[in-house]
């Protein structure tokens, strides 16, 4: 005995709406980062807080004898250090390596979205944090080895 004609074709419908469901999702996941314009570089407060105690740099232990061999000039295996930028928008992590800024992270605050980065390394580097009504650029760059970051607001249509 075969099973009714409705039966069959409600599971052949149930597995293609299935299969679609799937493949949507699995489409949608593939282009999110995308379409919201924070791909890989948001950070939650508490990653911020680790990223920021991970990269604080240990004090290096001193050798009980003095050495007799001249200093290396041998470039050291430090990470550089990184800082945190808090902005009206957001916040950045940013740090330098070989006189060149980069982003490590950024997060925007409540009411405001990611639209566009430049993470370098550069010359300068920028995180753009835009709300309803305003948008903030957090520009970064490095002077003496070390980051700066300077904050440029604009209300409403208000660019550059």
């Amino acid at each position: 005995m075969q099973p009714p004609r409705s039966l069959v074709a409600g599971a052949g419908w149930l597995a293609t709406a299935l299969v679609a469901t799937v493949a949507g999702l699995g489409g949608i996941r593939l282009v999110g980062e995308s379409l919201t314009g924070t791909a890989g570089g948001v950070l939650s407060e508490e990653d911020v807080s680790r990223a920021l105690a991970a990269a604080t740099p240990s004090p290096t232990p001193s050798s009980a004898a003095p050495s007799s061999a001249a200093p290396s000039s041998a470039p050291t295996s430090r990470p550089p250090a990184l800082t945190r930028f808090p902005s009206s928008g957001g916040s950045a992590i940013a740090g330098c390596a070989g006189g060149q800024a980069f982003l490590r992270g950024w997060s925007p605050n409540p009411g405001y979205e990611v639209r566009d980065v430049d993470e370098g390394p550069d010359d300068e580097v920028e995180v753009r944090f835009e709300g309803a009504d305003r948008h903030v650029e957090l520009k970064i760059t490095c002077s003496g080895g070390e980051p700066h970051a300077v904050e440029h607001a604009n209300h409403g249509g208000d660019d550059d």
